[in-house]
């Protein structure tokens, strides 16, 4: 009974420990995390129930791992992450500041992929490769950058700073500054060169074939008139 008084005080305080070392180190996250989701109650709330937090710790840690070349502890740790979280992300990826993802599930980042600060992602996001060419062959992310739920960003391309890529968006082409990416394939519009808010008003986004269908029904209806 002693013994297992004593296992049950060691997994409390490791973690105790674990949320005070999160509390300290991850704060830019954690607040990133409070501004983008109108769903976080609290500090607290975050740290202990936001699974994209928790992946991105985990992830730290096997990047750093990874860098020491320690690649099987480096997986170890990936692959007990995507257990507990149910978010995947390969530790050779590189991830900026103010990193968050908002539900997470099914989402995938690959070995070689590299996003940038304050980047936004929702659940099913993959960041994947095309092929099975060695070298640089996932995406690079660019900074502010919001990725809708159910997206796939695939092969060795650029997305620029301030974009937003769509729902289910699939994306193999270079998406440019300011851009807003939608559909399948993935379609290029530009929001007047403007920074992507963060609120996500999904209702709002340009569809650039929508753009061109009410154009032409603006110049038959002109026509008509004549």
């Amino acid at each position: 009974m002693a013994l297992l008084i004593n296992i049950i005080l060691i997994l409390v305080a490791l973690f105790i420990l674990k949320i005070v070392l999160i509390s300290l180190f991850f704060q830019a996250e954690i607040k990133a995390a409070q501004r983008k989701d109108p769903a976080a109650k609290s500090f607290l709330e975050i740290v202990l129930f936001y699974q994209g937090l928790h992946a991105l710790v985990a992830h730290r840690v096997a990047h750093l791992f990874y860098r020491m070349r320690l690649f099987i502890l480096a997986r170890f740790i990936s692959q007990v992450s995507r257990f507990f979280t149910g978010i995947e992300i390969h530790p050779g990826a590189v991830i900026g500041k103010r990193f968050f993802i908002d539900h997470g599930m099914g989402v995938v980042i690959g070995e070689t992929a590299i996003i940038g600060d304050d980047v936004l992602l929702y659940q099913g996001v993959t960041l994947g490769g095309t092929g099975l060419e060695k070298g640089k062959r996932h995406p690079t992310i660019g900074n502010n950058v919001v990725i809708g739920g159910g997206a796939k960003i695939l092969g060795n391309i650029t997305v620029g700073d301030n974009s937003y890529i769509g729902a289910n968006a699939v994306v193999i082409k270079d998406v440019p500054l300011n851009a807003t990416v939608v559909g399948v394939p993935g379609r290029i519009t530009k929001q007047d060169g403007k920074k992507i808010d963060v609120s996500l008003d999904h209702m709002h986004i340009l569809d650039p074939i929508m753009q061109q269908i009410e154009e032409l029904d603006k110049r038959i209806k002109k026509l008509e008139n004549k």
